[in-house]
C-alpha cells in the first residue's frame, strides 16, 4: 500500500506515518529528512528531490509523511492508494507543537534529520498560527481533496485519525 499524508504543522502527521508504517509492515519516510542536515540547515533542493524519487523508484510500499510540493508531490499523490490529510484547527495542533516540544527538548525526533534538535521559537509558532495556513494552502488541501475524493480521507479531529487506526488494526485495509 502507499500512503501520503499531509497536513498541518503539529497536526500528526509524523506520528501517524509511523504507526501506518508499523501496522502495515512498509517503509516510512518523513520529507523533513530530506530537507534538513545537521543543525537545521536545509538541504541543497535539487539533492532531497533526487532522494525523494529514489526512495519513490525503490519502494513498492510506502507511506511518506510532509507537505513539500517541490519533493514530487504530484507523482507522490498521483501513485499514493490513500492520501490522509489532517486538517485540524489551531486550537488542536499549537498545543501539540508545544508538548512536542517539552517532550523532545534537547534531542532529535526520529522524523527529523540527526542534528536537528527539537526546537521551538517564534519563528515556528507564527507558521503553525499563521504561515502555514495561508489561504493558498487551504485552498492547495481542497484542490487535492477534489482531485482525488476517491481516495482522499480528510480527518479533522484526533479522534477521526484513531477510529481511521481502530479500522486499520481490524481490517488492515483504509
Amino acid at each position: 500500500m502507499k500512503i501520503a499524508v499531509l497536513g498541518y504543522s503539529g497536526s500528526g502527521k509524523s506520528t501517524l506515518a509511523a504507526e501506518l508504517g508499523a501496522q502495515l509492515g512498509c517503509p516510512v519516510l518523513h520529507l523533513d529528512t530530506l530537507q534538513f542536515l545537521p543543525g537545521w540547515v536545509e538541504r541543497d533542493r535539487e539533492e532531497a528531490r533526487a532522494l525523494a524519487a529514489d526512495f519513490l523508484d525503490r519502494e513498492r510500499a510506502w507511506v511518506i509523511d510532509g507537505n513539500y510540493t517541490g519533493f514530487h508531490q504530484a507523482r507522490r499523490l498521483a501513485e499514493a492508494e490513500r492520501i490522509i490529510l489532517l486538517d485540524f484547527p489551531r486550537r488542536v495542533c499549537l498545543p501539540r507543537v508545544v508538548r512536542r516540544y517539552l517532550r523532545n527538548r534537547g534531542r532529535s525526533r526520529e522524523s527529523m534529520a540527526p542534528g536537528c534538535v527539537e526546537k521551538l521559537d517564534w519563528a515556528f509558532l507564527r507558521w503553525v498560527l499563521w504561515e502555514g495556513r495561508t489561504p493558498d494552502v487551504r485552498r492547495h488541501y481542497r484542490e487535492i481533496a477534489a482531485q482525488y475524493p476517491e481516495k482522499t480521507a480528510v480527518l479533522r479531529s484526533p479522534r477521526q485519525v484513531q477510529a481511521l487506526l481502530a479500522a486499520l488494526d481490524k481490517t488492515k485495509d483504509l
